[in-house]
C-alpha cells in the first residue's frame, strides 16, 4: 500500500435542505461563491497540494457537477465570436486535464459514512483525502496541502479540527482529546453530534481529512449511527488503537456554507478580499446596515 496522498474524495450528493428550494435542482455544491461554485473551490485546493486524481460521489442532480467540469464547446465558440479570450482562458485553467476526474454514484442519501464507502473502488487500496466543499477553508497554504505535509510526519488518519462554541457541538463530530503536540492533538475519541452537556470537549471535525482505506471495511458494515445515517465518525472512532488518529489545528478561515449565514458571509468575505469587488461590496454593505 501506498503512502503517498495521491486521491481526493468530494461527497456531493447531499440533499441542501438549508437552501431550498434553490438546490431542488441544483447540488448545494453548485451554489456559487462570488463567482465560482463551492465545488470549485474545493477541487483548487486539492490540486494545489498535488492531488492526481478526483474522485466525486454525486446524487440525484449530479449531471450539473459533470457537465461544470466538462468542455463547453458551445460556450467557447460564442466567447471567441465575442473576442472574450479572457473568460476563455479563466474557464479553461479551472478545468481539470482530462481524465482526472472520475465519478460515481450515491443512490441513497445515507450520509457521508456511506457516500464515502461509495468511493471505495475508485478509491482503492491506499490512503486517500477526503474535502467536504460546503467547508470552504481560506489561507496562505491550502487546508489539504497543510494536512498532507501533516500526515507524512504522523501517518494513520488526521482530521482537520477546529473550536467551536459549546453550544454549537451538536452540529459536528467532536474529538475526545489526548497529548497535544504542536498543532497535532491525540484523538482517543470521536463523538458524533454530542448535546453540549455531554460533548467532551469543543475541538470540532469539520470537512477535511487524511484517511486510510481500512475505513471501508468499518464502512461495509452499514450501522446507522446520529441521525440513522451511516457516519464517518462511528467508523472512525472504531479505527482508534489501531492506527494513529490526530486532530490537526490547520492554518485558516474556515466559512460554513453548509448555513444560509456562513454562506452570506463568505461571498461578502471573498468579495471584499478581491481588489475589483472590494470597493462596491463595501458601499453595498455600508448602504445595506444604514437601511436597517
Amino acid at each position: 500500500m501506498s503512502s503517498t496522498v495521491r486521491k481526493a474524495v468530494f461527497p456531493a450528493a447531499g440533499m441542501g435542505t438549508r437552501f431550498l428550494p434553490a438546490t431542488k435542482s441544483v447540488p448545494k455544491e453548485m451554489l456559487p461563491v462570488v463567482d465560482r461554485p463551492l465545488i470549485q473551490y474545493a477541487v483548487d485546493e486539492a490540486r494545489a497540494a498535488g492531488i492526481e486524481e478526483l474522485v466525486m460521489v454525486t446524487g440525484r442532480g449530479g449531471h450539473a457537477i459533470e457537465d461544470y467540469f466538462d468542455a463547453s464547446f458551445e460556450l467557447h465558440e460564442r466567447l471567441a465570436a465575442q473576442g472574450k479570450r479572457d473568460a476563455i482562458a479563466t474557464i479553461e485553467r479551472l478545468l481539470p486535464p482530462a481524465g482526472q476526474i472520475a465519478y460515481t454514484r450515491q443512490q441513497e442519501p445515507r450520509g457521508l459514512g456511506h457516500a464515502v464507502w461509495c468511493a471505495r473502488h475508485l478509491v482503492g487500496d491506499e490512503p486517500f483525502a477526503l474535502l467536504l466543499a460546503d467547508d470552504l477553508i481560506v489561507g496562505a497554504t491550502g487546508c489539504i496541502a497543510q494536512m498532507m505535509a501533516a500526515h507524512a510526519e504522523v501517518g494513520g488518519i488526521l482530521l482537520a479540527a477546529m473550536e467551536v462554541a459549546r453550544e454549537q457541538t451538536g452540529r459536528y463530530g467532536i474529538v475526545e482529546p489526548g497529548a497535544e503536540t504542536g498543532r497535532f492533538v491525540e484523538v482517543r475519541g470521536l463523538v458524533e453530534k454530542p448535546d453540549p452537556e455531554r460533548a467532551p470537549s469543543t475541538l470540532a471535525v469539520i470537512g477535511r481529512y487524511i484517511l486510510m482505506p481500512e475505513v471501508f471495511g468499518h464502512l461495509e458494515r452499514g450501522t446507522p449511527g446520529a441521525g440513522g445515517e451511516i457516519q464517518l465518525t462511528d467508523a472512525l472512532a472504531a479505527m482508534i488503537g489501531a492506527m494513529p488518529v490526530h486532530a490537526f489545528r490547520f492554518e485558516g478561515r474556515r466559512y460554513d456554507c453548509g448555513d444560509r449565514a456562513g454562506f452570506v458571509e463568505a461571498n461578502v468575505a471573498l468579495a471584499l478580499a478581491r481588489e475589483d469587488l472590494r470597493d462596491p461590496t463595501a458601499a453595498a454593505v455600508r448602504a445595506a446596515l444604514d437601511s436597517l
